[in-house]
Formats: C-alpha cells, sequence, structure tokens
C-alpha cells in the first residue's frame, strides 16, 4: 500500500473506532433506562418487553455500526482490489458509507442521542473521510 493509501485506512480505522465505542455507549445509556409501565392492581405492567426507546435507538446504532465500519472494509478491499474498476468501484463504496454514517450520526443527533460535542466531533471525522475519499474518486475520473 502507498503512504497516502495506508493515511486514510489509518483514518478509516479511527473511525471504525469510535463508532464502535458509540454504539456501545448508547446501547448501555438506552438499556440503563427505566422501563415504561402502568400500575395495574398494585402491580407493574410493562408496556412492551423491549421498549420502543430501546428498539428506536437499537435500530439507528446498528445502521450506524454497519456503515461506519464499512468505511475501511471497503477502503480495504480497494487497497488489494485486481483492478483498476475494481479499486475504483470499492473506493466508491467506501465513501458511499461514509456519507451515510453521516446521515446516522445526524439523525441521532436530531432524536437527542448524541450531544453537540459528541455529533460535531464524529461529524467532522466523517466529513474528513468524505473529503479524502472524494478527492481519490476523482483522480479515479480524472476529475480534479
Amino acid at each position: 500500500m502507498s503512504e497516502i493509501s495506508d493515511a486514510i485506512q489509518t483514518k478509516c480505522l479511527a473511525f471504525g473506532d469510535r463508532i464502535i465505542k458509540l454504539n456501545d455507549y448508547l446501547l448501555e445509556q438506552a438499556a440503563n433506562k427505566k422501563p415504561s409501565y402502568k400500575m395495574v392492581n398494585g402491580k407493574r405492567v410493562y408496556n412492551k418487553s423491549i421498549p420502543v426507546y430501546l428498539q428506536a435507538v437499537s435500530n439507528l446504532c446498528n445502521q450506524l455500526l454497519r456503515s461506519g465500519t464499512s468505511v475501511g472494509a471497503n477502503n480495504a478491499e480497494a487497497s488489494s482490489a485486481i483492478s483498476k474498476a475494481d479499486f475504483k468501484s470499492k473506493s466508491y463504496i467506501a465513501l458511499k458509507e461514509a456519507r451515510e454514517s453521516m446521515y446516522w450520526l445526524e439523525l441521532l443527533h436530531r432524536n437527542n442521542y448524541l450531544t453537540d460535542i459528541q455529533f460535531n466531533s464524529l461529524y467532522a471525522d466523517a466529513e474528513e473521510l468524505v473529503k479524502v475519499l472524494t478527492h481519490r474518486c476523482k483522480k479515479l475520473d480524472g476529475v480534479e
């Protein structure tokens, strides 16, 4: 791998690490919330076995986990491409996954699962990956 590819992969791995840690943190926070219940004849009756708030954050986290870790996986595949077309294809997929990660981060933030500080930091990392991968893809297309 070239020095540039190594640097990109290092950024991808660091982003993936942060996404995994965020996933663990958000799921832990959601699991520690008190489930909603009502009292019936002096007994607690839980509304659902898996509370809706846990379902929502779990689904969002899963989507972010998949896209956020896929950036690095596709970038790694690009570095082992068997042809220029394969390299280009994997590079574009990595770019798409980085953009998708930005979407899920924004959605988590808009729904108050992420603080402004968490969001801004992770979003900035995702934006940096998008810029680097966009530059690479434009070079591959002969556009600068």
